[in-house]
């Protein structure tokens, strides 16, 4: 399926698209216009205005005080369903500065991070903001965001994303320019969430902050990253065994009788390693199966668990 995004799509907030499929379509709302080939097109609605398509222009008033999920007729003949965008959707549409965490990765993280309400959660680096949002409506209006990023642009990005999305900017939200393995805050927190080029590098700095039982989190998309972020975590000794995932998402073609997977999988994104804090002054209990012989040659460089020679 292809993408086009209206540049309506970076306009100023609107009501908070959070709170999707309440009430009849308003000015200030959000709403996604689906062509017949699949197409997607996102505007602000405005009264008074219209969205121009190569297909003709559609009036703004045409759907202001209507329900969504209706079809809606351009100037030349074409119809479009409307529909608020769901938070999936938004996310994979929305202007980027960083690369974004998929829709399918970031549900894989609120399960495995435990992501609950009220909860506390750093996470770092913020990138485009997609996975801010989502930890935001995990976590609740009880529950606290500090994200961290190096880079200021991506920082306004992020902002301007999340804002566009809850209608307003979430109070419960702070966004700290720095390096998570320097600049890391003083707030204990129960989760922490890494999705950056290095995260052992914050592996110390994290497990400072992590309460006991608090879930270790870190997203990677290389085999190399996985084998590092593993590996230390396991010679810290202050985490639980780590537990490294990926998953995959494949869509299903159903007409009739033809009944196959679709055409467009998507595949590796990215790996999740997740691990649990102790409690201060214990220490991961020995691992019971040893590793295979030869899996630390010569060659490696990386951190040791303890009591692996090199």
């Amino acid at each position: 399926m292809t993408d086009e995004v209206s540049s309506e799509h970076t306009n100023g907030p609107g009501r908070p698209l959070a709170g999707v499929g309440r009430g009849p379509l308003a000015a200030g709302d959000r709403v996604t216009l689906h062509d017949p080939k699949g197409r997607r097109h996102s505007v602000l609605l405005e009264a008074g205005r219209s969205f121009h398509t190569a297909k003709g222009a559609i009036a703004h008033d045409d759907l202001i005080g209507g329900p969504e999920g209706v079809l809606v007729t351009s100037t030349g003949g074409v119809q479009y369903l409307a529909l608020r965008p769901l938070l999936a959707e938004f996310t994979v549409t929305m202007k980027r500065g960083a690369a974004v965490v998929y829709p399918k990765d970031a549900a894989q993280i609120l399960m495995a991070a435990d992501i609950f309400p009220g909860a506390r959660v750093v996470e770092a680096g913020v990138g485009s903001g997609a996975l801010s949002m989502s930890l935001l409506r995990a976590i609740g209006p009880t529950g606290t965001l500090y994200s961290y990023e190096r880079r200021g642009d991506f920082a306004e990005i992020a902002e301007r994303n999340v804002t566009n999305f809850f209608g307003v900017r979430p109070d419960n939200w702070q966004v700290r320019l720095g390096d998570l393995a320097t600049d890391l805050g003083p707030e204990p927190v129960d989760r922490a969430i890494l999705d950056m080029l290095a995260p052992w590098d914050c592996v110390p700095a994290v497990a400072d902050a992590l309460e006991p039982g608090g879930v270790f989190c870190a997203y990677v998309a290389t085999t190399t990253q996985l084998g590092r972020i593993v590996e230390t975590l396991r010679a810290h000794t202050g985490f639980t065994e780590p537990e490294a995932t990926e998953s995959s998402l494949r869509p299903w073609h159903a007409e009739g009788l033809a009944i196959r997977p679709g055409h467009a999988a998507t595949g590796h994104t990215g790996f999740l390693v997740t691990a649990r804090r102790l409690a201060p002054g214990v220490t991961a209990p020995p691992r019971k199966r040893r590793p295979a012989p030869g899996a630390y040659g010569p060659d490696y460089t990386g951190p040791r668990p303890p009591g692996v020679g090199g």
